[in-house]
């Protein structure tokens, strides 16, 4: 996820909020303080703030002690030690800084490289998920079309077996012929509907198995798109 933005403004005012609390001013204690935030913003708006606001420890005054020329030395030494006291601080302070933000930078990259392979995952997840939903499609035209023929082929022979019947003379026999011939084509037709009906389910369950597919295509989606966002 994408660090947060800070101002110069907002920086500094952590920055004086710890300094006069007696607190270290750090990076990290700066990003703890405004609860997030960009470390190599803070870094940059800190060192700004550091050049403006944090003056080098001044030097003791030099005055000279009273007695030997031994204590005179020693005084020298120690006066020379403090007055770099303020520079090396700074300078250490500098440094915990700069790795400070070695550190954030490391996160972050590793953060990228989780998101890229958990989108690489994704889009392959919903690659065959789109694959399996046009298979679904096929196969549903598939079954409208033979369903179609179906109708169409029975239709035509009820038709045609009805002409036939009709030409026949009004013999009882192939009167009774023609009755059994139309009993036999009311059972085929029953039989016919029962198959049509089970096509029908066949095609209602392929349906609401596309329509579940299809939610789940768009999950993934909604999923892929909110890992872009962040």
């Amino acid at each position: 996820m994408a660090e947060q933005e800070v101002t110069f403004d907002e920086v500094a005012g952590a920055a004086a909020s710890l300094q006069a609390d007696g607190q270290p001013v750090t990076v990290d204690a700066v990003r703890d303080f405004l609860d997030g935030g960009s470390a190599s913003t803070i870094f940059r708006h800190l060192a700004l703030w550091r050049a403006n606001n944090v003056k080098p420890a001044a030097p003791p005054k030099a005055e000279l002690p009273k007695g030997l020329l031994a204590d005179l030395a020693k005084w020298a030494i120690q006066y020379a030690e403090e007055a770099g006291a303020g520079s090396r601080a700074n300078l250490e302070q500098a440094e915990n800084d700069l790795e400070a933000l070695r550190e954030s930078g490391e996160q972050l990259e590793a953060e990228r490289a989780d998101l890229q392979a958990q989108v690489a995952a994704l889009t392959v997840e919903r690659d065959d998920a789109l694959a399996t939903l046009a298979e679904r499609d096929e196969t549903i035209e598939r079954l409208n079309a033979e369903l179609r023929n179906a109708k169409q082929v029975a239709m035509d022979a009820l038709v045609t077996k009805a002409k036939d019947q009709l030409a026949i003379d009004g013999k009882d026999n192939q009167i009774a012929q023609l009755r059994a011939q139309l009993e036999k084509n009311v059972t085929a037709q029953a039989a016919e509907s029962d198959a049509r009906l089970a096509a029908e389910m066949e095609l209602i369950g392929a349906t609401t198995a596309r329509d579940s597919l299809a939610s789940e295509v768009k999950e993934l989606r909604d999923q892929i798109a909110a890992l872009r966002k962040r």
